[in-house]
C-alpha cells in the first residue's frame, strides 16, 4: 500500500458519513457500496443519488460548502452531532475533487446557512433569484460605478408596515417576479436610489424605495458596517424575512435572519 492510500484511508477510517460535491455520475459510483451514508451535494441530483443535500448556490469558498451540506445532513437527520464526517470536494479545480476534509458535525458552530434557504418563509428558490441580482449587480456595478442595495424577501406584509416610502413605488400595480429577467434589468436600475426593495414569498416585487423603521437595539453587526447592513439586520429581527445586503464599501454580499448575519460572500468569486 501506498503512503498517499494510506492516508487517504485513514482520513477514511471510522468516518460515520461521507459528503461528495459532484454531478459527474462516474466519480460517484467510486463511492457507492460504502457501508455508510454517502451524501451528494450539489445544485442538482445529476447522479440520481438516494441521499442528496441541494447546493443553492455554487459557494467559492470550500468552508462554506462543506459547511451547508454538514448542515443540510444534521437538519435531515442523516447525520448526527457527534458524527466523523468525510468531504471531497473542489478547492483548486471545479472539474474535479482535489480536497479531502474531516469535521466532527458537534465541533462547528452552526450558522444557520443551511436554514437560510430551505426553512426560511420565502421559497428556497426566490432567495436564490435575489442572490443572482445581488451578485451580477456586485460584478458589474451601476454604470461601472460600485453601488449598494437591500433585498428584504420574505414577510411582505409585515415589511410594508415596518417601512414607509421614499419615493413612487414602480412596482405598486404591477404583478412581475424577481425570476424574470427582464425585471432583473430594472432593479439593477432602481437599486441607483436609496431604499429597500421588498419581495413577496413567491417572488413578486411589491416596493422598491422602502424606509425600513425597525429598531435597531439588540442587533450585532460587524464593525464596519453602515445603516442599510442595520438596517437588513434590524428588520429581520422583527419579520419573518430574510435581507440580502449589496455594501456599496467593499462590494461584498451579505444575508442576514433573524437579526444575524449568516452568509458573507465575494460576487467576484462567482
Amino acid at each position: 500500500m501506498s503512503g498517499t492510500q494510506a492516508v487517504a484511508e485513514e482520513f477514511l477510517e471510522g468516518a460515520d458519513a461521507v459528503l461528495v460535491f459532484t454531478t459527474d455520475g462516474s466519480t460517484y459510483g467510486r463511492f457507492e457500496g460504502e457501508d455508510r451514508p454517502v451524501v451528494v451535494v450539489a445544485t442538482e441530483n445529476a447522479v440520481g443519488a438516494d441521499t442528496f443535500v441541494a447546493l443553492p448556490l455554487e459557494f467559492d469558498s470550500t468552508t462554506d460548502r462543506v459547511r451547508f451540506g454538514i448542515e443540510g445532513a444534521l437538519d435531515d437527520g442523516i447525520v448526527g452531532e457527534g458524527d466523523d464526517v468525510v468531504g471531497f470536494t473542489q478547492t483548486f479545480d471545479e472539474s474535479r475533487l482535489d480536497t479531502i476534509v474531516r469535521v466532527r458535525a458537534d465541533e462547528f458552530t452552526r450558522t444557520g446557512l443551511y436554514d437560510l434557504f430551505v426553512n426560511s418563509r420565502a421559497d428556497a428558490q426566490v432567495i436564490r433569484d435575489v442572490f443572482d441580482v445581488v451578485i451580477e449587480l456586485g460584478k458589474k456595478g451601476q454604470k461601472g460605478k460600485p453601488v449598494g442595495a437591500l433585498f428584504v424577501v420574505g414577510d411582505a406584509g409585515k415589511v410594508m408596515n415596518k417601512s414607509r416610502p421614499l419615493s413612487y413605488n414602480p412596482f405598486e400595480k404591477s404583478h412581475v417576479d424577481v425570476g424574470d429577467p427582464i425585471v432583473n434589468v430594472m432593479l439593477k436600475e432602481f437599486s441607483r436610489l436609496d431604499g429597500a426593495f421588498v419581495i413577496s414569498d413567491g417572488g413578486k416585487i411589491v416596493s422598491a424605495y422602502r424606509y425600513l423603521e425597525p429598531g435597531a437595539s439588540g442587533v450585532d453587526i460587524p464593525k464596519g458596517l453602515g445603516t442599510r447592513h442595520m438596517a437588513g439586520g434590524a428588520i429581520t429581527r422583527d419579520t419573518n424575512a430574510v435581507a440580502i445586503v449589496l455594501s456599496e464599501s467593499d462590494g461584498m454580499v451579505r444575508a442576514f435572519k433573524a437579526g444575524e448575519l449568516i452568509l458573507e460572500l465575494d460576487p467576484e468569486a462567482y
